[in-house]
């Protein structure tokens, strides 16, 4: 039984460490790390890269967390009792995290963990995640703040899964997933208290382009 956690916890962050907006920026010539807010993930990517890369980022990012929850337990599950799978899926689901977090093929230095998380909670409980989908989308559209957006869906996520379960090994999940991801936006509040937070551009213009880089 052990083992089967054991592996399914590793196999789990190395899908998670696949640092995608690294290797997105790599593909154009830019080292992500040296731009805008220096971070690997989504939301850095939309400000440096445009719209596009940005959305590729976003989609690959939140695949991780699916693929870790719905296949790695496959491959261990031989090693765990059967009625221990929904536990495998949420180890599985908080390794993914914490691989993006912390990749090892950085340094341990990753994304925040907003889309990776999102994924792991599509494919864990659906219906939370809308709520915290809604409630990300709702907030970005009156701030125009990705930071705050994300912040305040971290929030929404617990609650969100407290409403749609009655699984408290998945409150707790939601609770530890949000309280990871306001903790990874740390700088960024730091950064709205200063005023110099920059607002999100829906228009997707490459901030590399615009800087001649």
């Amino acid at each position: 039984m052990f083992l089967g956690f054991f592996f399914t916890a590793v196999v789990a962050y190395l899908v998670g460490s696949l640092p995608t907006g690294y290797l997105v920026a790599r593909a154009k010539g830019v080292d992500l790390r040296a731009h805008g807010s220096g971070n690997i993930g989504a939301t850095n990517a939309f400000r440096v890269l445009g719209k596009g890369p940005g959305i590729l980022v976003l989609l690959v990012d939140a695949l991780k967390g699916v693929a870790a929850v719905m296949l790695v337990p496959l491959l261990f599950a031989e090693r765990a009792p059967p009625e221990t799978a929904s536990y495998l899926a949420l180890v599985a689901g908080i390794g993914a995290i914490l691989g993006h977090n912390y990749t090892c093929w950085l340094k341990f230095r990753g994304g925040k963990g907003v889309a990776t998380s999102a994924g792991v909670m599509g494919a864990l409980l659906p219906w939370a995640l809308v709520i915290a989908l809604s409630t990300w989308l709702l907030v970005l559209l009156m701030t125009r703040y990705m930071s705050i957006a994300s912040i305040v869906a971290a929030l929404a996520l617990p609650i969100g899964t407290i409403l749609t379960t009655r699984d408290r090994s998945l409150w707790v999940v939601a609770i530890v997933l949000g309280v990871m991801a306001i903790w990874r936006h740390r700088g960024n509040v730091q950064r709205l208290r200063a005023g110099t937070e920059p607002r999100f551009q829906f228009g997707g213009k490459s901030a590399v382009s615009k800087n001649g880089s």
